[in-house]
């Protein structure tokens, strides 16, 4: 009997897709807390997703593509929302890491299972998923703090947000080196 459509892990992970768009419109509009708020709570339907489907034994094919393509609307669209944000520090050749290293990942991982063979994330990839949201909270923590005239603040922070987006960019590329690696006797 197949696997359900609509349990609650695929439903966690397809509520990113709204979220995102309420995301999407809160950069538009500089509301940064409220967009804090919402990438909070997308983030954390990630791991409740996550953690859903292994407690209860609920992961399904659809969930393993699912759950990864969500991530990847909600992270990639609020770095590319981001990008003409003069105070995120988010530049267009970050956003270019980011982005190239999910398309490629994805394509692998689409190959490899083409194969039959299951291709799932592992540690490295989800340090990379959690690096990117945490940078991602710390965006949209100092531009709220920023809009509220805390300046100390933000001082203070700054050069800790400039270390994660770099520790960010490392887990980014090390992870696609990673995947490339073992994809290559999988495809063999």
């Amino acid at each position: 009997m197949p696997a359900p459509l609509w349990n609650v892990p695929n439903v966690l992970s397809l509520s990113r897709l709204p979220l995102a768009v309420v995301l999407f419109v809160c950069i538009s509009v500089e509301a940064w807390a409220v967009g804090l708020a919402v990438f909070s709570v997308a983030a954390f339907t990630d791991w409740l997703d996550g953690w859903w489907a292994r407690r209860f034994n609920q992961s399904t094919p659809v969930g393993r593509a699912l759950d990864p393509l969500t991530d990847k609307v909600l992270i990639g669209g609020a770095y590319i929302y981001l990008i003409p944000v003069p105070d995120a520090g988010i530049t267009p050749w970050i956003v270019t890491v980011v982005l190239c290293r999910e398309l490629l990942i994805t394509g692998l991982r689409g190959m490899v299972e083409a194969t039959g063979q299951k291709f799932g994330a592992d540690w490295f990839g989800k340090l990379k998923t959690v690096l990117q949201s945490v940078v991602l909270i710390g965006v949209l923590l100092l531009l709220t703090l920023r809009s509220r005239g805390e300046t100390g603040l933000v001082t203070t922070l700054d050069p800790i947000q400039v270390g994660l987006v770099y520790a960010m960019l490392v887990a980014t590329v090390g992870s696609a080196v990673q995947y490339g690696v073992k994809a290559v006797p999988l495809l063999r």
